[in-house]
């Protein structure tokens, strides 16, 4: 057995999977250790991929040459598109996934990966030579060597599990915690907080009276993460389920609060305020009779569910007997019950655009041990670190994404720029250029960066040019295409719109809110003939054709915007300042600045508490 590797992955979550794969699909000989084989990608809370603005993240996380897409479209249980009475901008898909088949189809990925390996162990130490990182100490006291290490830790930096009074050492149910790790980054200059989620309640579902819910059912057109498959889903789709809970439920759980790890004092760390408990729910909301839950199956061929919306760490028989209270669960029993988890973070302004540790160097952080949550979150910032990690090994540009080219860059930005308060999640509100950021085009954003390092493949990029060919062949048969009133009034009425007095251009036809693509080629044979020569993904191509085609105004002017605010991105000031000695400075500003030591101007007016007049300051210092 070897022990020298270009780069080692401690963790195999998500963001520890799709760092290993990225990677080693660039060519790094990489390792990746995770305490559990059996585990790779765990589903640790819902058994679902994507959702607002996540969504985004995970068709961009495909666009770029990772896996987290391929394998969510491979076990998919069920498909969705939210926000679809929105703009595209706000369009975001979601899947239900087979918990075991997700963690099966991962396996398989990673073990059939070149230049992937895997070690089964707990990594207790790091390597750390000159201030730089050179490999990792098991507790099997083995030593691997590498030239950069991915810390992907997640929930187990010294993990503890809370339910009731009860509290076990652990980084999830029945898993162990991981110890040493946080004490000696502290050792070496890091500083290291406390964070808390938690996790619902599984439910038996054939315990579970259907009847009493309301049916949520899946869509079963073409959207996937990833378009690389043209072949159906594989797997039988299967429904969710809305119900709500009601006041009896909520004086069941209030009689709990005193023994809730989160009301007596037990827990002390930072919780995620856009996923709360339902002890919080009904503390913070307390005039509402009601809250929505969703009940949500794990998979094809279990009746295990998870329940959406009823996060909580009270006594076992508390949940259970609130749980009773809803009618649909008179007969509830349960696999296992909720419980919340205290972990270990490193605030994140102590890295730097790529994820590495501004300390030490060749030493990526990514994921949970940044403070962020969600799977589409961590697998990003795994994506990010590998490709990093295997530049810094390797030789080349860094590679940064900025907050107008993806909504991982936008992520990245906040983390390393703002830092976090409480667990960070995405959402659309946090992009600025969001009608830039949609799920339609992340491959005409970002397939072509991923082609020219290396990690999406010829075939990716192929049809990434077919798809390009395509919509330019639309929008100028659109702009070029005369229309006349007497070949299209009879349909144009019978669509809700008014009737042509003189020829437009097909495109004035299209921007109309009533038209779409489909319905006008009803009308105009030339273009569905046009149409009908689409080789591949032609429901895709489509509808990209027309999101911009209706929307190329809103979107030119977004690029105008972003245009001007790049200019900053320009303006290096990384190592030209000592900020405590520029008198013009505020005190805040002299301090933030300091910490952390932004790459550019444009940054620096990002961090919170640094006033225009600081940004001016900085402008005059740097002669622009």
């Amino acid at each position: 057995m070897e022990f020298k590797y270009d780069v080692i992955v401690v963790g195999a979550g998500h963001a520890g999977c799709d760092a290993a794969a990225a990677a080693a699909n660039l060519g790094s000989k990489t390792l990746l250790i995770t305490m559990d084989m059996n585990k790779i990608a765990q589903m640790s809370c819902n058994p679902a991929v994507g959702g607002i603005a996540k969504g985004q993240i995970v068709r961009e996380i495909d666009a770029l040459g990772g896996q987290m897409g391929i394998i969510t479209d491979k076990t998919a249980i069920q498909f969705r598109m939210l926000n679809r009475s929105k703009g595209p901008a706000m369009w975001s898909p979601r899947a239900q996934n087979d918990r075991t088949r997700f963690i099966e189809k991962w396996r398989e990925t990673l073990d059939n990966t070149l230049n992937l390996f895997i070690w089964q162990d707990v990594v207790i130490q790091l390597i750390i030579k000159n201030d730089t990182v050179i490999g990792v100490k098991t507790s099997l006291d083995v030593e691997f060597c590498a030239k950069a290490v991915i810390l992907t830790a997640g929930t187990f930096l010294n993990g503890l599990l809370h339910v009731g009074k009860i509290q076990i050492c652990g980084g999830r149910i029945s898993e162990p915690a991981s110890m040493g790790i946080t004490e000696q980054l502290i050792e070496k200059g890091f500083k290291a907080n406390r964070m808390k989620t938690g996790t619902p309640v599984r439910i038996d579902g054939r315990s579970v009276d259907f009847s009493l819910m309301e049916e949520q059912k899946g869509e079963n057109d073409f959207h996937k993460f990833s378009y690389l498959d043209f072949t159906p889903r594989s797997l039988n789709q299967l429904s969710c389920w809305v119900l709500y809970t009601n006041e009896t439920v909520h004086n069941v759980l209030k009689s709990g609060l005193k023994d809730s790890p989160l009301y007596n004092g037990q827990i002390k760390s930072i919780g995620p305020r856009y996923c709360p408990s339902i002890e919080t729910k009904i503390v913070t909301f307390s005039d509402k009779s009601q809250h929505q839950l969703f009940l949500e199956p794990e998979g094809e061929n279990t009746q295990e569910y998870y329940l959406n919306g009823f996060s909580s760490s009270l006594p076992v028989s508390v949940q259970l007997k609130a749980l009773q209270q809803i009618p649909a669960f008179k007969n509830i029993r349960i696999y296992r019950p909720g419980y919340a988890i205290e972990y270990d973070f490193f605030p994140p302004t102590q890295l730097d655009h790529t994820l590495e540790t501004k300390r030490i160097k060749n030493l990526f952080f990514a994921g949970q041990i940044n403070g962020t949550t969600g799977y589409e979150e961590a697998g990003s910032q795994g994506l990010i670190a590998g490709i990093n990690a295997h530049i810094n090994v390797h030789g080349g540009k860094s590679f940064v994404l900025g907050r107008d080219e993806a909504y991982i860059g936008v992520l990245i930005d906040d983390l390393v720029t703002k830092g976090v308060d409480e667990p960070y999640r995405m959402f659309t509100s946090r992009a600025e250029y969001r009608i830039l950021l949609r799920q339609d085009d992340a491959d005409l954003r970002l397939t072509e960066k991923a082609y020219k390092l290396g990690l999406a493949n010829t075939n990716r990029y192929n049809l990434l040019l077919e798809k390009k060919e395509q919509l330019e062949r639309i929008v100028s048969f659109a702009r070029n295409y005369s229309v006349k009133g007497d070949f299209v009034n009879s349909g144009l009425e019978s669509f809700g719109t008014a009737p042509l007095r003189h020829g437009v251009k097909l495109i004035d036809l299209i921007l109309r809110p009533q038209l779409t693509i489909k319905n006008i080629a009803s009308l105009v044979p030339a273009f569905q003939e046009l149409l009908d020569k689409i080789p591949n993904r032609r429901e895709e191509i489509l509808e990209a054709a027309e999101i911009f085609i209706k929307y190329e105004g809103y979107i030119a002017r977004e690029k105008i915007i972003a245009e001007k605010i790049n200019r900053l991105e320009n303006v290096k000031i990384r190592g030209k300042f000592d900020y405590s000695a520029i008198q013009s400075l505020s005190t805040e500003a002299k301090q933030k600045l300091t910490q952390i030591n932004p790459d550019t101007i444009a940054q620096a007016s990002r961090i919170p508490g640094i006033s225009p007049n600081d940004i001016n300051v900085l402008l005059i210092l740097s002669g622009r």
